[in-house]
């Protein structure tokens, strides 16, 4: 099987010929027929993470190794299977759910493999979806699709959709409420649409590229705010009545974005932090618990928001937005393109 994988940091991705893995046991043989380009694809690619300081945070110091055949937004068809699996069958359409754990661990005993202390992430710590073949360590992983449902789009719900249906839980909205979600990339447009069928709050959207902010209202947004050519904290507070933002969904996670979003709030206030794009942040201790603010990490989902999140899409409540498709030896051009900020809404590799 040919498979585009991260020789080392930094190189242009190579196509090479793999030996297809045969499924044992609880074992499933995926034949990919889409994988979803992430930003955290970029971070593999490029070796790592900006951290405190702009100190860097190696991807091989937290378990990754090279060579690796990234991408984690897995959709296809069973190929073969091993000799344990039930419920499947040759052909069936199914999605992938990459956010394996250990198993033992407190976050997998109650069900957040996405969380575990020594995660197997599929495409981050094992060969991923950039190939014609994936293998799927157990058939639990797996979720079967309906033939009605887009095989491209559906490969980005179990990422893309999957992390912001988890950041908007997180964020707790109600009808009532004003939220800001920064960043309107592939996350942040879906965060726009479940945000909107999921709660009725105003959706405030936050962007530097007025085709991105276009895309979102599109997606739902109620109010857009360039805050490259906009005073952000200004238009937020003109939009809220000067009463601020309940809560704030930052896709982007930088030093400045964040920065900006703790000047956004009103008492109460949440800001969900979801990007990887790192930095550090200087906090006014004070007012966090004088204003009651709340800071929240979100990373990605579980398997049972996953499987809600199909149930969403089947019944066209959700529509993940598709704008570019690439072959495997485009994989390099496709993480070039995400980097640069040219791809609105999400890319997608077809092997």
């Amino acid at each position: 099987m040919k498979a585009a994988r991260i020789i080392q940091p930094k190189q242009p991705l190579e196509v090479q010929q793999l030996e297809t893995p045969k499924p044992k046991s609880s074992q499933v043989l995926v034949k990919v027929q889409a994988s979803g380009v992430c930003h955290s694809d970029i971070h593999l690619w490029e070796g790592g993470y900006e951290g405190i300081g702009g100190q860097f945070m190696k991807a091989t110091d937290r378990g990754v190794k090279y060579p690796l055949t990234p991408g984690h937004e897995v959709a296809g068809t069973i190929e073969s299977m091993g000799e344990m699996v039930q419920g499947f069958a040759k052909d069936d359409k199914v999605l992938v759910f990459p956010w394996i754990g250990e198993g033992l661990c407190p976050a997998c005993r109650i069900g957040q493999e996405n969380l575990c202390d020594k995660p197997r992430s599929i495409g981050v710590y094992t060969d991923g979806g950039y190939a014609e073949y994936l293998l799927v360590p157990d058939s639990r992983y797996l979720v079967k699709l309906s033939d009605k449902m887009d095989i491209n789009a559906s490969a980005t719900l179990s990422c893309s959709a999957l992390t912001a249906y988890s950041a908007v839980k997180n964020a707790s909205l109600g009808p009532n409420d004003n939220a800001i979600i920064v960043g309107a990339g592939g996350l942040g447009l879906m965060a726009i649409q479940l945000a909107k069928a999921m709660t009725g709050a105003k959706i405030i959207a936050m962007d530097l590229d007025d085709g991105k902010l276009r895309a979102a209202r599109d997606n739902g947004a109620d109010i857009t705010i360039n805050s490259k050519s906009q005073d952000p904290v200004r238009a937020v507070m003109e939009a809220t009545d000067n009463l601020g933002a309940d809560a704030v969904v930052d896709f982007v996670n930088a030093s400045k974005t964040v920065e900006t979003d703790m000047q956004l709030l009103r008492r109460r206030a949440k800001v969900v932090l979801v990007g990887l794009f790192g930095g550090e942040l200087r906090l006014n201790l004070v007012s966090m618990p004088t204003r009651a603010y709340r800071l929240i990490g979100s990373y990605t989902g579980s398997l049972s928001e996953l499987i809600e999140l199909v149930s969403l899409a089947e019944r066209g409540i959700i529509k993940p937005v598709i704008s570019d498709k690439f072959k495997l030896d485009q994989a390099t051009e496709a993480l070039s393109k995400l980097k640069e900020g040219k791809i609105i809404g999400r890319g997608i590799i077809n092997p």
